[in-house]
């Protein structure tokens, strides 16, 4: 969609609840199931807030605290469950699980459609991946999928927010085309986590 800045924000704003109205975005998009270069095929499934079982939320806190808590255990603010579980269990949350031929979930993104600064985005709160299942190439298809919603609903990028001394994770989506984003805290506000984001209007 060209002229994106001469777009009004009540504009915007629709293409944000037009993307919130697809129950599972997955019916929208051209999705096809992974296959790994080791031969494993994986799927993907989504899930509100309001139809995601207990045990799906138990395991992607579980899974985020097992990935990302050794880093804020490292910062002033440290590793703080409540609140995690909080903004994983917020009822906008969207989670895009990749499944493998077991059906057993190795990898999640949770995500939401929003107006975020005057852009209408697609933000990714949390993109975790099982360890055993690592560098099979999961993260980098979870993202392209959630890459490809933001495009179909025409939404002007896709967010993130990474910690600072999450260096892999930086790399990763570094690697995929992440670059600081404008609004991403500057170096005097000496915050410990940096906002990324990728156009999606090329």
């Amino acid at each position: 969609m060209s002229n994106k800045d001469e777009l009004s924000q009540g504009a915007k704003q629709r293409f944000v609840e037009t993307a919130a109205r697809a129950k599972n975005p997955l019916e929208s998009v051209n999705y096809q199931s992974y296959k790994s270069p080791s031969g494993e095929e994986f799927k993907l499934i989504c899930r509100t807030k309001t139809d995601a079982d207990t045990k799906l939320l138990k395991w992607a806190f579980k899974l985020a605290e097992i990935n990302v808590g050794p880093y804020y255990k490292q910062l002033k603010m440290g590793w703080q469950p409540k609140i995690k579980s909080a903004e994983l269990n917020k009822n906008w949350a969207r989670y895009l699980v990749a499944q493998n031929d077991k059906k057993e979930n190795v990898a999640y993104a949770m995500f939401r459609f929003d107006m975020d600064h005057g852009d209408c985005v697609l933000y990714c709160y949390e993109m975790q991946v099982a360890a055993e299942y690592r560098r099979k190439g999961l993260g980098k298809f979870i993202m392209s999928t959630l890459e490809d919603c933001a495009r179909l609903w025409h939404l002007e990028k896709v967010m993130l927010t990474v910690l600072n001394n999450n260096e892999p994770s930086i790399s990763f989506f570094n690697q995929l085309g992440y670059v600081k984003d404008e609004i991403s805290p500057d170096v005097l506000e000496q915050a410990d986590y940096q906002i990324l984001s990728k156009s999606m209007l090329s």
